[in-house]
């Protein structure tokens, strides 16, 4: 019999080792009788700021509700143009365009993160642009220092978009530092995964994150005062306690597991048509992805080959975000051509990685990639 399929992610290991303090937290919840914004997101939001070097986190329903939360809480008014990646989860510009923001998409450098040299241009031409959406991708720290830069100089609103990346660090400074806010996902795939959906607002700015307080629970300042049309977009308790007693305190550990995988490919995988993209110089990513480049017209074959030896492997992003239907009616913006964007599109593979991954299982990718034909 062919051993089970090496999986993208193994919810069924996570649950073997952290079910016991999963159903814990869950016990400890129901027995409190609080149930909604409670202490259990005030402790989960204190260990997470910690995490993310900030002074403040927000829990808020979901990842897309904290971009829209943030741009919206930084006073992003409508119209406003936000640069961002068009090589992104379309959750990133769904946000901008539900705060009423007007998308302007810019290409993507060498390795997959938004051009910022081509930020600076937009920017010192066009003073209709006020706020920056960068993407920190599959686990990857784009050039923190360049981000902060752009922040001083134009006077923008940069909302870091740190999904993929909780952890990573661009030389001294952590993925989500440069920016009045960064905004996180929880869904269950992330590196920090919840049992469902969730996500969160991080600032250093005690206004800020009274703000997103507010326009998370309704835009109330006070029960039954209104002061703006906010979201119901509230973190629960069941959430922050799983996250906070059960997965928090394996971040660390994951996350090494996840850098020792990766070594292990970038090491091992000797195929000449398979190129490992590499995070940018100053980055030590946390490898929410381990993507891999293939020529052009070879990925299905590619993708075949692996799936045939019970190597899953995926697609991170087929198809740019501004390529996609649901922005026909919507008003965006292109600068320029989008050529490598286009590119990774057409010739990125995900290859496993999490950190329930065995050594007998990277033996298996290792040997399935470098097996490979090329035809």
């Amino acid at each position: 019999m062919r051993p089970p399929d090496v999986l993208l992610n193994d919810f069924t290991r996570l649950w073997a080792d952290a079910g016991d303090d999963v159903l814990a937290a869950v016990r400890r919840v129901g027995a409190s009788g609080w149930y909604v914004l409670g202490p259990e997101v005030e402790r989960f939001e204190g260990a997470l700021a910690g995490v993310m070097g900030r002074r403040h986190v927000v829990g808020c329903g979901s990842g897309l509700d904290a971009i829209e939360i943030a741009l919206r809480a930084a006073g992003v008014a409508a119209g406003t143009k936000v640069l961002t990646t068009p090589l992104s989860a379309f959750a990133t510009t769904l946000a901008i365009v539900r705060a009423g923001a007007v998308p302007a998409f810019v290409d993507v450098d060498e390795h997959g993160m938004l051009d910022l040299g081509r930020c600076r241009a937009v920017l010192a031409a066009d003073p209709r642009a006020g706020a920056l959406v960068p993407v920190h991708l599959f686990g990857q720290a784009a050039d923190v220092e360049a981000l902060a830069e752009l922040r001083e100089r134009f006077g923008i609103v940069v909302v870091e978009d740190c999904a993929q990346a909780l952890g990573a660090r661009s030389g001294e400074r952590g993925a989500g530092t440069a920016g009045q806010l960064a905004a996180t996902s929880f869904y269950p795939t992330k590196n920090l995964g919840a049992l469902g959906d969730g996500g969160a607002v991080a600032t250093d700015d005690d206004a800020l994150a009274d703000r997103c307080r507010s326009l998370r629970d309704y835009g109330q300042r006070g029960r039954y005062e209104h002061d703006d049309l906010g979201l119901n977009s509230r973190l629960d308790e069941l959430h922050a306690a799983i996250l906070a007693r059960a997965f928090l305190p394996r971040l660390a550990g994951w996350t090494e597991r996840r850098r020792e995988i990766a070594r292990a490919y970038t090491a091992r995988i000797a195929h000449p048509l398979v190129r490992p993209l590499a995070g940018p110089p100053a980055s030590r990513g946390v490898w929410h992805l381990f993507p891999v480049r293939v020529p052009a017209g070879a990925r299905e074959a590619f993708m075949s080959h692996l799936h045939a030896r019970g190597v899953r492997s995926a697609v991170h992003y087929p198809r740019l975000i501004p390529r996609q239907r649901a922005l026909d009616g919507c008003v965006f913006e292109v600068h320029g051509d989008l050529a490598r964007a286009e590119e990774l599109a057409a010739t990125e593979v995900s290859l496993p990685i999490h950190p329930y991954l065995e050594g007998g299982e990277i033996d298996r990718v290792v040997e399935a990639v470098n097996g490979w034909s090329g035809a």
